[in-house]
């Protein structure tokens, strides 16, 4: 198989101009261009707490795109014949439809699995509303949205281990920490994802506190 290029990014009708999706998205790029990472994770005050994670569910989806196409060539059946960080935390997929038991894949081909079914969630509206005052999933947050992000967190987690030569080769590091940072400091916050997740990037996170 050859190496995943992935060149799609999320809007999914959640960022047109005037909309509140457009709006908290504007917020969050001004409070990261002023202020902290650690103030940028912040919600504003009267918004939505469901909007917001969405709003960053999309953010971060469209991050690993762009960095994960940046080294895509570079990821291939041979040179990741799994998906991994490191020799010890193996990451299998399972979507309960095409895998339904834990499946070892390539690590291309577990991006491009989760690509395809990050799109189908943000392109369903009963998960991912659009329309406003439309009311999000009482599990949105609980398991919808941190079931997203665990597995953005292993994109991350492979990039780190296995291609971060790569990634400064391209002129991408700076990108990737910071989308990084603000990834662990919102996942944390909100408690989003689990420790036990985290732990295959914690020495990146120390590095990068």
């Amino acid at each position: 198989m050859d190496s995943v290029a992935i060149n799609n990014t999320a809007d999914n009708g959640r960022s047109g101009t005037g909309s509140v999706q457009y709006q908290l998205r504007q917020y969050a790029e001004s409070t990261l261009g002023k202020a902290s990472l650690h103030e940028a994770v912040l919600l504003p005050e009267g918004e939505s707490l469901d909007e917001w994670v969405a709003c960053h569910v999309v953010d971060f989806y469209n991050h690993i795109n762009m960095l994960f196409m940046s080294v895509s060539h570079h990821c291939t059946d041979e040179s990741c014949p799994k998906m991994c960080a490191g020799e010890s935390y193996n990451y299998f997929w399972r979507d309960g439809v095409n895998y339904r038991e834990p499946t070892s894949v390539p690590a291309n081909m577990y991006v491009k699995l989760l690509v395809k079914w990050i799109d189908v969630q943000l392109d369903n509206t009963t998960l991912f509303p659009v329309e406003l005052g439309q009311p999000f999933p009482p599990n949105f947050r609980s398991e919808i949205a941190s079931q997203i992000l665990k597995r953005m967190l292993r994109v991350y987690a492979h990039l780190y281990w296995h291609h971060y030569p790569q990634i400064c080769q391209v002129g991408l590091a700076t990108m990737l920490n910071t989308s990084f940072t603000h990834f662990t400091l919102f996942v944390t916050k909100y408690k989003l994802v689990s420790d036990t997740e985290l732990q295959a990037v914690k020495d990146v996170i120390k590095i990068l506190a």
